[in-house]
């Protein structure tokens, strides 16, 4: 297997690379043309539909990072010798993560309409869904690279972890729901989205991506079993979850550190401070990235 490199330069591998990114772009917006139903340029350009915008971006950035991901691990001489195979690769992958935020939509968040909240120029709405596949992104890579699927068995065993990962990320999401409805008299998390507080959707991004990073280290910390699914699914449900708690534990020290005496919740929640978000969003990304190099050591 060989990798590019300044010493080892190889641009027929690079342009095989950036076709391969250049048509699933042009089919991403055909697929975003179609939901939106009108042209890009129109509800980017001449409505400025910000919104959407954010969404596109996030669609761009996972796939791109995606395909050099996969073109980087299988390697130049594999790509050459198995075109088809890496191909596949890559859709599956792409498949898993656009699965991935159907389910976010439709079971995790289901009280609210993200694709309708976009088109109606909801930022909040954008932040929240591009966190979610930016997760996605980095939960499917996590397990691609901790099984590396050469089968159709270790393929199950990849869809029964996105499964069990994809309950994780909505056990947090319902948790995060019901402390938002303690500290707010019962509100909807979900409802809330559609006020356009944009705080909410930063909060909630960096926490979901901070999860994902945090279930990347612990893929990357837990042994593969080859097709011994039970071993393996324990495996992910033992490893993750203690990363899951190791981010919380971290992230709430390290946020009253560097917030003291400061109500995260009413300020975030109440008085929309986009900066005390960003910081609650750097916070969670980080830790979660410091997990992940604690672990690979």
């Amino acid at each position: 297997m060989s990798y590019l490199s300044l010493a080892n330069i190889n641009f027929l591998a690079i342009l095989a690379c950036f076709i391969i990114i250049c048509a699933f772009m042009m089919m991403l917006r055909f697929v975003v043309q179609h939901n939106a139903k009108k042209l890009l340029q129109e509800e980017l350009a001449q409505r400025d539909n910000f919104a959407l915008g954010i969404n596109y971006a996030s669609q761009v950035t996972l796939i791109c990072v995606s395909i050099a991901y996969l073109f980087n691990d299988l390697g130049v001489d594999k790509a050459y010798a198995q075109p088809l195979h890496t191909l596949l690769c890559i859709a599956l992958v792409i498949c898993f993560i656009y699965l991935g935020q159907r389910i976010h939509r439709n079971w995790i968040l289901y009280q609210f309409n993200e694709e309708r909240e976009i088109l109606k120029q909801n930022i909040c709405a954008a932040i929240v869904d591009s966190g979610m596949l930016i997760a996605n992104t980095i939960l499917v890579l996590g397990l691609y690279h901790w099984v590396h699927p050469k089968g159709w068995s270790d393929l199950l065993v990849v869809g029964l972890g996105f499964c069990i990962l994809q309950i994780l990320f909505a056990i947090d999401s319902k948790l995060r729901e019901s402390r938002f409805a303690k500290s707010n008299q019962g509100a909807s998390l979900q409802q809330n989205f559609s006020l356009r507080n944009t705080s909410i959707g930063i909060r909630y991004a960096g926490k979901t991506i901070g999860l994902a990073l945090a279930i990347y280290a612990g893929l990357h910390s837990a042994p593969y079993h080859g097709a011994k699914v039970v071993e393996n699914l324990f495996s992910v449900v033992l490893h993750c979850g203690i990363m899951w708690c190791a981010l919380y534990v971290c992230s709430f020290v390290l946020l009253h550190i560097s917030l003291p005496k400061i109500d995260i919740g009413l300020e975030v929640d109440h008085q929309d401070n986009v900066g005390i978000a960003c910081i609650e969003f750097a916070v969670f990304c980080s830790m979660g990235y410091l997990l992940i190099n604690l672990f690979s050591v």
